[in-house]
């Protein structure tokens, strides 16, 4: 289905100090990681986090990234994605703009439409409906890409508005690339719509990450690549298909390794190989399973976490740009 090169992003939680921080961002670029990411989540350990079943991330996304930024040279630097309900519109495509700028251009632009119920409730922010909080997030987007160009902005929608004012700085190499992420119908053709990169994600309606994948599947990706194409129409083959590899496990025994985590996962060893946000096996099986991917998906861009990103450097050199 695809033919697009593969891209490999680093997307780190936390750190137990700045050196660290600094130091990993460094490796992911020396590594032949396309990107260096965050999530954009703020609260610690306790019930609230217990409820959302999420990894801890202790660092604020917007220092960190900048931080990790002036760390590097030429890697990629993002959130995947930022929540638009966490800040008001124009102080969103300020931060990121000015991000891009001082980064000279290396700005990965992350957005989606927020989730995490006991998140919003800790911080006191309103949990709204998930149409209203996809319609903040439309109104994100149109707000993000007049202040990527440096218009004018007169803008005032349903839930955001920036008026009266030059978005400032524009994008430093004129555009910024535009991800968006989600799992669900309207949020997928949202991002068809106007994405550069489509992240497919897990469907997180029930705002948590705790219970069932079935929503998840082999089968239910197929059904959210097609919501990307309904949006999308005759631009689809411009859309870059990133997902992320939160199940990664390298190692020679995969049956046994497979079988141990299948409950866990509510699936069959079958279902566990074939799961889309899982890789389990070997350097070279893990290699050949991404290219069937890519070919049967179209998804030539892949994300690991901190618990695997080291382990899959060698699949990373062996792929990148290939």
């Amino acid at each position: 289905m695809s033919t697009k090169p593969f891209r490999f992003s680093w997307q780190s939680f936390a750190a137990d100090s700045p050196k660290e921080w600094t130091e990993r961002a460094k490796k992911a670029e020396d590594s032949g990681y396309s990107a260096f990411h965050l999530a954009d989540h703020y609260i610690g350990p306790g019930i609230a986090l217990d409820e959302a079943a999420h990894p801890i991330q202790n660092l604020a996304a917007v220092p960190a990234i900048m931080s990790a930024a002036d760390a590097t040279n030429t890697i990629k630097v993002g959130c995947r994605v930022f929540c638009t309900s966490y800040r008001p519109a124009a102080v969103l495509a300020k931060e990121a703009m000015t991000i891009d700028f001082l980064s000279e251009g290396r700005l990965e632009l992350g957005l989606g439409a927020g989730w995490v119920s006991s998140e919003y409730e800790a911080m006191g922010i309103p949990y709204d409906s998930p149409g209203k909080r996809i319609d903040r997030l439309e109104e994100t987007i149109h707000i993000v890409k007049a202040h990527m160009k440096a218009k004018d902005l007169n803008f005032e929608g349903k839930q955001t508005t920036a008026k009266n004012y030059q978005g400032l700085p524009g994008a430093y190499n004129d555009h910024v690339p535009l991800m968006i992420g989600g799992g669900a119908p309207r949020i997928l053709g949202l991002a068809g719509k106007e994405a550069d990169i489509v992240s497919i994600n897990y469907n997180n309606s029930a705002g948590n990450l705790a219970g069932s994948r079935d929503t998840d599947t082999a089968e239910e990706t197929m059904k959210k690549i097609d919501w990307i194409k309904d949006g999308a129409g005759n631009r689809f083959d411009q859309i870059e298909l990133e997902i992320g590899a939160y199940l990664t496990i390298v190692t020679d025994n995969q049956l046994e390794t497979a079988e141990s985590m299948s409950g866990m996962m509510g699936m069959s060893v079958d279902q566990l190989l074939s799961f889309p946000h899982a890789l389990i096996g070997s350097i070279e099986y893990i290699c050949e399973e991404l290219e069937k991917r890519r070919e049967l998906y179209g998804i030539s861009y892949i994300s690991f976490s901190d618990n695997s990103a080291e382990s899959v450097i060698p699949i990373v050199k062996r792929l990148n740009g290939n």
